[in-house]
């Protein structure tokens, strides 16, 4: 047996380098995640102006952005997507903006920034779909849809390359994340569910499937497409049934 830094190994093993799994090319810089962050900061910063408080949920631009079935019932498509730009106060904001830095730091330069950027918005749509499902009344804001939808993809990601979720801290995460879902009120379950599971589905068929199967990157992107397409129709849907 040999003494080195990490123990005591045989000599065989002693004289080999320790594989190290990464999910990022750490030479890339997240830079749609920045621009992101900037985005839900500047809405932020325009519904202070507008009316509401910086702890109020009675802005202008929430009134006309917050997402709920009667407003998409009425037609108000856009909803579906400036909703996830917009949060009811301060420490909103705050959490969610962490919680992008962190795993928008991850995800993105391990999948590229146009993958990065159908992920999110695949999942900010399937996050708005799940909270029009569960919630049929009452106004809904906040990037959480998208946040927990990069959590899914972080999930697959790692899976792709090898690495166990479970060993890197990141399901731990999504575990307690998921009990102040289920525990605390006025969250959105509906919400963070939906976009944890699009920002998976979008994910696999964007870099697992095109692994496995090899089929092109236009297919994978179709697919992903395609998620957001249903999200949007769900949508739709649910709220006409109102």
């Amino acid at each position: 047996m040999t003494s080195t830094s990490v123990g005591m190994r045989c000599p065989d093993c002693a004289g080999r380098k320790t594989q190290v799994r990464t999910v990022r090319n750490l030479t890339d810089e997240p830079t749609l995640t920045y621009v992101l962050i900037a985005i839900n900061v500047i809405v932020a910063l325009g519904t202070l102006f507008s009316g509401g408080g910086s702890t109020s949920a009675g802005g202008t631009l929430l009134d006309d952005g917050g997402l709920s079935r009667f407003h998409i019932e009425q037609g108000e498509y856009w909803r579906l997507i400036t909703s996830g730009f917009l949060h009811a106060g301060l420490l909103h904001l705050m959490f969610n903006m962490f919680g992008l830095y962190i795993l928008g730091g991850l995800v993105e330069p391990a999948v590229g920034r146009l993958q990065f950027v159908i992920i999110y918005f695949v999942s900010l749509l399937a996050g708005a779909f799940g909270a029009l499902l569960l919630e049929p009344e009452g106004l809904t804001v906040g990037a959480s849809g998208a946040i927990f939808g990069l959590m899914g993809a972080a999930v697959v990601v790692m899976r792709a390359r090898g690495i166990n979720p479970m060993e890197s801290g990141l399901g731990l995460w999504i575990g307690l994340n998921l009990l102040i879902t289920f525990t605390i009120p006025n969250i959105s379950i509906g919400g963070h569910l939906g976009g944890l599971l699009g920002g998976a589905l979008a994910a696999y068929v964007l870099v697992d499937l095109r692994e496995r199967v090899r089929v092109p990157a236009a297919a994978g992107l179709l697919l992903a497409g395609a998620i957001g397409v249903a999200s949007v129709v769900g949508s739709v849907m649910v709220s006409g049934s109102a």
